[in-house]
């Protein structure tokens, strides 16, 4: 009897949870599935291009790389410390109140985000202004947390916090890098087209710095996405 007693509970220590919540006899870290969450958001099911999410900030802050850059590190933020935070609170939240829980959670994040912002970037805390802010309400981080870290462990929250935010600021980099360069001749406020370059009759474009080419410049990055990707392609 003391026999089976002491192996029932040496099984039950070996799945005690180690760190993050996670077993020692559970998956690896990074596992083939785990490794998922973190390439999908890049390409298969990218929030902008393939979700259709956070188009707002895609075409408001993509005048210039630098705003996007920091944009795209304050979602990083956001969404792998909200994810986390659901996460460890998944089986606590009621179900009536849990968007609220999820504003509460976000909301104090931003806070946090903006206020370091002023502190060490006032510059770009003021090119941003109310966009920060709006991170709030953000579909990309409400949807993750509702779809994904409310039913799955902590360190699969966090990967898939990581991997939509890494998927939404790729995005949103590369389509500043084409409006800055092409509309101003310059990256990150650094002239980068050489004056010889105009001298032979070069003009920037100036309709890259306008809205409409920041829509038409995802609409071209979706277009070479689903000619590369034949799951993308929706059957007629």
């Amino acid at each position: 009897m003391r026999l089976r007693n002491y192996k029932i509970n040496k099984k039950k220590s070996k799945n005690k949870p180690l760190f993050l919540f996670i077993g020692k006899n559970s998956e690896p870290l990074f596992s083939k599935k785990n490794k998922k969450l973190l390439s999908d958001p890049l390409d298969d099911n990218n929030p902008i291009t393939v979700q259709v999410l956070g188009i707002c900030s895609a075409l408001a802050i993509t005048v210039q790389l630098k705003p996007a850059i920091v944009m795209t590190m304050s979602v990083i933020f956001v969404m792998a410390c909200s994810n986390v935070i659901i996460s460890i609170l998944r089986n606590l939240i009621p179900n009536r109140i849990r968007i609220i829980v999820f504003l509460v959670v976000i909301s104090s994040l931003v806070a946090l985000v903006d206020q370091f912002l002023k502190a060490y970037a006032y510059d770009v805390s003021k090119e941003l202004s109310i966009f920060i802010g709006l991170i709030v309400t953000n579909c990309i981080v409400m949807g993750r947390l509702e779809a994904f870290a409310l039913g799955n462990d902590v360190w699969k929250s966090f990967l898939d916090g990581i991997g939509n935010a890494f998927g939404y600021g790729v995005i949103l980099i590369l389509v500043a890098f084409f409006r800055e360069l092409l509309g101003s001749g310059n990256l990150m406020g650094f002239q980068v087209i050489p004056d010889f370059i105009y001298d032979m009759g070069y003009e920037n474009n100036g309709l890259m710095l306008l809205s409409p080419m920041a829509l038409i410049t995802v609409g071209i990055i979706i277009w070479i996405q689903r000619s590369r990707n034949n799951k993308l392609i929706e059957e007629g």
